[in-house]
């Protein structure tokens, strides 16, 4: 009896603002006629990561098209809500299978990543997927900078101000249990650094994860396809013996992350990041991004930010059918959204600083 082919599935996981989603983009755009099927799993109210993906246009738009169809699964963690909306999603792809030359998973950051490789195991997903690989992505600056090393006092000397990422419990656990799971590793963002930085942050790392485990240096996301898929690991017969913090929990949430959106009037590209970056010197904040409206502008400006590091780019032109509304979400912990948009707002009716 011939064996029915199995649609391959690669999961990629990484902290907040390691790159997850700028990684996709550049897999799919350079995807080779490989029909790629993707889900997007958002931790927060807007969307921010999918309409990313969805304004690529290589792949995943507002309607789907044959390289694969985006889904979005919004309010919580993939792994939280697996039984209420991955199965079925899955079940809908499986309806596919012969449309499908791969699925990719991009986690939230906030995601234990091995929950959702379990769910592999059941009867009815083994049957149609086996999980590729695991991609652990890792923000190499951030690590440098000692906002996730196992020994904090070790790498307390090259630790910049900022250390709202800083956090034994749950973030660091989150970030050794996401490289615990993890088949292969992707350095991301490793141009900022020299060659002692890189060590010192592979040494970190390979702390974390398993023996054999390969790592790959990446900037922008540009990384060969075949570098990250069909690697054949078929890790749902492995999974239950890698280790992580929260084995022993019958399951878990995030009752420790918060994530409120805020609608803003912004007239100045640069004032609205000083803002950013001193609201987050305030205030339990890891992660902002979202939408901007610029006065006078015809491209949507998209804003990312974590810890202090913000980028801004503009993405596209706005579309008949846009809001043209400055939109933020915000991740953290003990958020007021009132409380944070009127202190924003009020930062950027602020005179404007002197600049030399």
């Amino acid at each position: 009896m011939q064996q029915v082919h199995k649609i391959p599935a690669t999961i990629v996981t990484g902290f907040l603002g390691s790159g997850k989603t700028t990684l996709l983009r550049h897999l799919l755009t350079h995807a080779q006629g490989k029909r790629i099927a993707v889900i997007v799993n958002e931790f927060g109210e807007l969307g921010i990561d999918g309409e990313l993906l969805r304004s690529c246009g290589i792949g995943c738009d507002e309607n789907g098209v044959e390289n694969g169809q985006l889904f979005e699964l919004a309010n919580g963690c993939l792994c939280c809500t697996v039984q209420e909306e991955f199965a079925p999603v899955m079940e809908q792809l499986a309806a596919r299978r012969d449309q499908i030359d791969h699925l990719v998973i991009e986690t939230s950051g906030l995601a234990l990543p091995k929950p959702l490789v379990q769910a592999f195991q059941w009867p009815a997903l083994r049957n149609v997927f086996t999980v590729d690989s695991v991609i652990t992505v890792v923000d190499a600056p951030a690590v440098a900078a000692g906002q996730f090393a196992d020994d904090p006092v070790a790498v307390d000397a090259q630790r910049r101000a900022d250390d709202n990422l800083d956090h034994e419990s749950p973030l660091h656990e989150l970030f050794e249990d996401q490289l615990a799971t993890a088949d292969l590793v992707v350095l991301h963002k490793t141009d900022g650094l020299d060659a002692d930085a890189l060590a010192r942050v592979e040494a970190i790392v390979r702390g974390e994860t398993l023996p054999g485990v390969k790592f790959v240096h990446a900037q922008h996301g540009r990384i060969d396809p075949s570098v990250l898929l069909g690697l054949g690991h078929a890790v749902e017969d492995v999974i239950d013996d890698r280790k992580t913090h929260h084995d022993e929990e019958e399951d878990h949430d995030h009752d420790e992350f918060e994530s409120v959106h805020v609608t803003l009037d912004v007239t100045d590209r640069a004032r609205l990041v000083e803002a950013l970056v001193a609201l987050v010197q305030r205030h339990e904040i890891y992660r902002i991004k979202g939408f901007v409206a610029l006065p006078g502008a015809a491209m949507r400006l998209v804003v990312q930010g974590v810890g202090q590091r913000f980028d801004s780019h503009f993405d596209r032109a706005w579309r008949a059918g846009d809001v043209r509304a400055t939109r933020l979400v915000v991740i953290g912990d003990h958020l007021d959204a009132a409380a944070l948009q009127a202190e924003l707002q009020s930062a950027l009716y602020e005179p404007a600083a002197t600049t030399v």
